[in-house]
């Protein structure tokens, strides 16, 4: 794991300054009060703008800076479609796979890979120490779904439950330290019927958004996170914990994708950001999950357009459910074209989605086949610098400088394996080509020397 807090040591006095006479709430009330917090400056560095040409975007909401105020060693990130496109890396316990030992390994590998946030999506056990020791040593954001630790926190079946005790667990979250927060607050009583009439394929596949329509269903309540939606603001205003909006009826295959359900509930997703803009509390909009790749454009346009551009954060999208066990690569797809389009933030998908719990290798799989897609789409939208690692490894693979090509690679360890699982005859080839080797020809003749491929 990355040292804790090392990026701040090299901080400029500037952005100390902050720390020691906080006179704002949250990143969002910062900007638009011209105050330029050390978080700011940090993301301005990262995405090589200057806090003057970052500062608006913040203060709009069409950038959020995650940073609850507890988390204190939290190495700053901006999302936004016209930054670095981030990814977020899912894990935590189940009651089949409780061991916190091992997910805190897989925490320490995604920071380690360059995950810019971790959501802890335990379901089961004593869920707080976890917690507290992510946003006491990791330096990601740190992201939750309360309502999962509803149940487990107070030991209760879910119909038992009370408005109060989901806010309460909220409240819990936001005190630990916690940098976002998913929160179903755009299904309504209205959705139940929806669901019932629409007939979906897969009517909702959502865990939290599932665990919401069922409390309501069962104690003929409203939706409680948007019936006290200003309380739980007022919350994460206190502690700048950054809301996510989650979209309990994203597609969960593709005939769901752009339907009546999914919009309807965009809609009220517009409608709950503007509000928590009117109290500075900074916002993220979940986006779909399953979706035909000839959607994906028009689907973020028209979140970009009812959310006011307010980051978009998106599961895959999965252009095809045909493929268990492959699902980190129709997420990458589909991730890729998503963020080109103006997706900020995109959830990894293991190889292990549907299926199981992801291990060590598929957290690793998913985070490659993520930062894959991002990398991609930075490319497409022409953020500054993005082209520059492809250039540099195309320069080493011209000048045939494997040790070079390996430091680049995305993947280091797997491409030094592969070249070392089949060694050449020649140093200067690999193993496909050998002496035709295209771009040892090439180099060869410019040179002005002779090829010699039978020799």
């Amino acid at each position: 794991m990355r040292l804790r807090c090392s990026s701040f040591l090299h901080t400029p006095r500037r952005a100390w300054k902050g720390m020691h006479m906080r006179n704002y709430t949250t990143q969002m009330e910062a900007a638009r009060k011209q105050i330029v917090t050390k978080e700011l400056e940090i993301v301005a560095q990262k995405e090589h703008m200057t806090t003057e040409e970052l500062m608006p975007l913040v203060a709009e909401g069409k950038v959020v800076i995650c940073a609850n105020k507890n988390h204190t060693c939290i190495d700053p990130e901006g999302i936004g479609s016209m930054l670095r496109t981030k990814i977020n890396v899912n894990l935590g316990v189940s009651r089949d796979c409780k061991d916190y030992d091992v997910e805190m390994q897989k925490v320490m590998q995604a920071v380690e890979m360059g995950a810019h946030a971790i959501m802890d999506l335990s379901s089961h056990g004593n869920t707080i120490p976890f917690r507290r020791k992510l946003t006491s040593e990791c330096p990601a954001l740190i992201g939750t779904v309360p309502i999962y630790d509803s149940v487990i926190h107070y030991q209760r079946d879910l119909d038992t439950l009370t408005a109060r005790d989901f806010i309460d667990v909220v409240r819990l979250h936001a005190q630990d330290g916690v940098d976002f927060v998913t929160l179903h607050c755009g299904i309504t009583r209205k959705t139940i019927e929806q669901i019932r009439q629409h007939k979906r394929k897969m009517n909702i596949v959502s865990r939290g958004g599932s665990l919401v329509f069922a409390w309501m269903c069962m104690t003929g309540e409203e939706n409680p996170f948007y019936e006290y939606y200003d309380e739980i603001l007022d919350i994460c205003r206190e502690y700048d914990v950054t809301v996510s909006l989650g979209d309990a009826c994203r597609p969960g295959c593709l005939a769901d994708a752009t339907d009546v359900c999914q919009i309807e509930e965009l809609v009220r997703l517009g409608e709950l950001t503007r509000r928590a803009w009117e109290k500075d509390v900074q916002v993220m909009v979940e986006g779909p999950g399953h979706m035909p790749l000839n959607q994906i454009k028009a689907n973020m346009e028209i979140q970009q357009t009812i959310c006011k551009g307010a980051p978009f954060y998106v599961l895959g999208p999965l252009v095809t459910d045909i493929a268990p066990g492959y699902d980190h690569i129709t997420s990458a797809i589909g991730g890729a074209i998503a963020a080109t389009y103006g997706a900020s933030f995109l959830c990894y998908v293991t190889p292990a989605e549907h299926l199981r719990l992801p291990n060590l290798e598929d957290v690793k799989e998913g985070i490659i086949a993520s930062k894959i897609a991002a990398h991609a789409a930075d490319i497409a939208k022409g953020i500054p610098g993005a082209t520059d690692w492809d250039n540099a490894m195309s320069q080493a693979r011209r000048d045939l400088d494997w040790e070079k090509m390996f430091d680049l690679a995305i993947d280091s360890e797997k491409a030094r394996r592969y070249r070392a699982e089949s060694k050449p005859e020649n140093e200067d080839t690999c193993t496909m080509c050998g002496k035709m080797c295209a771009v040892r020809n090439i180099n060869k003749i410019l040179k002005g020397e002779d090829v010699d491929i039978m020799e």
